[in-house]
């Protein structure tokens, strides 16, 4: 028994129409919308909320303003619902309640993110995707690779928040809802996945220095880095700015780009991440703008022109306090 990855995340803004056009031009499907509330869903169904800042009955967020402040968790039966209320139910914030017509449990993890579970509501689904030549391996043959117009994302792939202590709450991941350790940065940085085999990690948590929690990025998950490409050209088109790509992280081989989010901190196309099993022996890194990309556009792609926006501007930051 296991979590299997993430099931819905909610984000609280202060501007319901720019994050509708958002989200849509990100690819998501708009499942409903209210005037409070808008639901997205990917391909495999998994849900992107986005409520309106200060709605009552959500959690309150890690920090103020637009930001993530709920993920939700799921796994595959009341089995193990059971399990995961049990282990958690001396947690700030234990709730075990109903939210869509099913069981939801739930708690505060120590940097303040409100963590539920749910029995999850995501299917499988089959899609072509580009294949790869290697020498070694000939996968695509008399077949051209493919030229995506824009991202229908799978899935949300990870989360990652700055943490106020990231070893506090590193260990309640571990430790209550079974979370591996895929690598770190010693008393800085924890990569960790839902379970001993599966993707790199669904949620990396970063200290800084001047101890912020909040949101870093939300990730989605695409076919393959064609997608990624493709997607963010779309995106760039669409008007919406890019943080730092495309690019390839050496932690995890994911190929990225990342854009700014008016739901709170940025968003994250990536596809061909590292996928590991329990014979993973973690590693340990100290952060740098070479370990967090082995190379990166800054500024990103004109989506019109496809070539670098930025080619004269200064070497930006990622992964530092923006306030």
């Amino acid at each position: 028994m296991s979590v299997l990855g993430i099931d819905q995340i909610t984000y609280v803004a202060d501007d319901l129409p720019t994050c509708k056009r958002f989200f849509a031009d990100w690819g998501l499907a708009l499942a409903s919308e209210s005037a409070d509330a808008l639901v997205f869903e990917s391909l495999n169904g998994c849900r992107v909320v986005v409520a309106r800042l200060g709605l009552p009955g959500l959690p309150p967020g890690p920090e103020d303003g637009p930001t993530l402040c709920e993920v939700v968790w799921g796994v595959e039966s009341d089995a193990d619902l059971d399990r995961y209320a049990a282990a958690i139910a001396d947690q700030p914030g234990f709730v075990d309640t109903q939210a869509d017509g099913a069981r939801r449990i739930g708690c505060t993890d120590p940097n303040g993110v409100a963590v539920r579970l749910q029995r999850t509501r995501k299917h499988a689904v089959q899609i072509e995707c580009g294949p790869s030549n290697t020498w070694n391996d000939k996968l695509r043959v008399n077949q051209p690779s493919p030229i995506y117009d824009r991202a229908t994302p799978i899935e949300v792939g990870h989360v990652v928040f700055f943490a106020s202590d990231v070893n506090a709450t590193s260990a309640f991941y571990r430790d209550k809802l079974g979370f591996v350790a895929s690598d770190s940065y010693p008393n800085r940085g924890a990569f960790l996945r839902c379970a001993p085999e599966g993707g790199h990690h669904d949620i990396f948590l970063l200290q800084l220095p001047s101890g912020k929690r909040g949101l870093n990025h939300v990730a989605f998950t695409v076919r393959d880095i064609h997608e990624v490409f493709g997607g963010g050209l779309h995106f760039s088109r669409c008007g919406w700015e890019t943080q730092l790509g495309p690019g390839r992280h050496p932690i995890s081989s994911a190929y990225f780009w990342y854009f700014k989010n008016p739901a709170g901190g940025l968003i994250e196309y990536y596809a061909d991440e590292d996928q590991l099993t329990g014979d993973w022996q973690p590693r340990e890194f100290e952060p740098g703008p070479t370990v967090f990309a082995e190379w990166a556009v800054d500024g990103g792609l004109d989506g019109h022109t496809r070539r670098q926006k930025n080619a004269d501007a200064p070497q930006g930051k990622f992964l530092t306090e923006k306030k």
